[in-house]
Formats: structure tokens, sequence, C-alpha cells
């Protein structure tokens, strides 16, 4: 298992009987899991002592309980910052775990001696965005949605990258690649973050299962003659790190050599010592920038 364990503003305090008690910064969350199966006693204070608490309905969804927490804040990790805000569906505007991938990514681009262009897609708040851009690549953003976009700019700016070579796209992350293949323009790295399910701006459907393949085999079509990365994060049940390796083995490989690894992501729990996982993420690299670096 790949772990982030580089955060100092955020921790995994302690889990039990399907939920995480979270330190974000100088506030601390209790949040459902549902890969929290196991029962052990909430003996931590923090489990009581809690700025925000966000409960399960059983109809689906749910909604946040507070307790004097301000209706946002902001941690940092290494030179990057970020905003948060509890928001719907029990997210903060941040995935901890993708640290782990910042890290990976970023070293690449540091040590690549010569410009890199990465791509971002299904780009969110803009974690890997602003972790490329200080490392030192180009990069092109893309969300479908205008509100998360807007975020990640507010999230640059905070992290000293306002003036990064940093291009902001709200647009159908299919659709633009369909057009960047059009265009002729190419992509030293490609990062996709793709949600389970979703809907196009005319209503088309996204299952991830059904899609990511094609999708991938789009984007090969945008990668350089010397590409350095490609990484894919999944949240899905269905989609293994196995699955996620096999498909970029049969992908990429042929066509550009490299290697690929696939492992579940996770973060410590300082209470008890285990790392609750987190989703599952796919790594290609160069044959170049691959031996020693993973």
């Amino acid at each position: 298992m790949w772990i982030a364990d580089g955060w100092k503003d955020y921790e995994v305090i302690d889990a039990s009987e399907g939920e995480k008690l979270e330190r974000w910064g100088r506030y601390l969350l209790i949040r459902p899991d549902p890969q929290v199966i196991w029962h052990t006693p909430k003996t931590h204070p923090g489990w009581e002592k809690r700025n925000g608490h966000y409960h399960r309905s059983s109809r689906g969804g749910g909604e946040w309980e507070f307790f004097d927490l301000p209706k946002t804040w902001d941690i940092s990790y290494g030179n990057l910052n970020f905003h948060l805000q509890p928001f719907q569906f029990k997210h903060t505007g941040i995935f901890p775990e993708q640290a782990v991938n910042w890290d990976w990514f970023g070293e690449k681009i540091r040590r690549a001696g010569r410009p890199v262009k990465v791509l971002n897609l299904f780009a969110y708040t803009g974690g890997a965005t602003l972790a490329a851009a200080a490392a030192g690549a180009q990069v092109t953003h893309v969300d479908a949605s205008k509100g998360m976009v807007s975020w990640a700019k507010d999230n640059a700016a905070a992290s000293g990258l306002a003036g990064a070579p940093i291009r902001w796209l709200v647009d159908d992350c299919v659709k633009f690649v369909e057009r960047e293949i059009r265009r002729g323009n190419h992509y030293d790295g490609i990062i996709m973050d793709p949600p389970s399910y979703g809907r196009g701006p005319k209503g088309e459907i996204w299952k991830i299962e059904e899609k990511i393949h094609s999708f991938l085999q789009l984007c090969m079509e945008i990668l350089s003659e010397e590409p350095l990365f490609f990484l894919i994060n999944s949240y899905t049940t269905g989609l293994q790190p196995a699955v996620l390796s096999y498909m970029m083995n049969t992908e990429i490989v042929p066509r550009f050599g490299g290697r690929v690894e696939a492992q579940e992501i996770g973060l410590p729990v300082s209470e008890n010592g285990l790392v609750l996982p987190c989703g599952a993420s796919g790594r290609w690299q160069s044959s170049s920038h691959a031996a020693g670096m993973t």
C-alpha cells in the first residue's frame, strides 16, 4: 500500500464503527467511512470534542452537525495551501490520501531535466494541479464544475502559484480530450481522478467501469512522444489495483514501454497504528525514470 504519511496539518486520529476521527489543522471532524467495519472502543477524547460531525442518513446522503467550526479554514501540505469547507456528501475540498501521489509525480517532474506539460482531468479543487505546478510543470486543469475550478484557483493563489503556468478550464473531460486530439496537442504527464458515476453537460451518463478503458485509449492519443508518467485514481470498489494494472499494462506499455505499478492508497491511523484504505491508484512511468523511483 502507498501511504500518505507526510502530513503535518492533517491526521486520521482514530477509526471505529463506520466512522473516522480526523484532525484538519486545528479542528476535529467525524465523517463516515465504509471501509471502517471494525469496532474498537472510542476512547480518544476527540470523539466527544469534535467540531463537526457528518451523520449518514438511512435514506441516502446525510447532513453536517457543527460545534464551533468556521465556515472556511486552511491547511497546508509543504508549500501548498488549501481552503477547506464542509459541503455536501461529507467532503471538505481535499482528499489527503492523494498526497502520496503528489509526491510521486512531483519528483518525476523535478528530475525530468526538461519542460513538462501535465494534464489533470476531473481535477476537482486542484491538489494535483498545484503539486505539479510547484514541481515546475506547465499544467492544464480540467473539471466540469465551475465552482470547483474557482476553488482550485483560490488554492493556487493561497499557495503562491497565481502566476504559475496553469490553464484553468471548465469543460467535459472526454470532449476536451477529443478536441485536443484534433488540435494535435500533447502532454508529458496525465493525471485522472474520474468519478464513479456522473453526468455530462448534455445528460451523458458516465459509469467508470464502462467508460474508463475507452477513455484511457483516447488519452493515449495526446501523450507526447516521450511521456513521463500516467496516473489513474479510483475510489470505485470494482476497480481494484490489479484491474488498473492490467488496463495500463495492455494499453500504455506496448506503445511506450516503461513500468506499471498499482496499489491501494491509504492514511495512517495514529491511535492504533492501522492504515485506513482510501481507494487505489495505477501508475505508469517511463523507462528512463523508472529505475530507483517508486
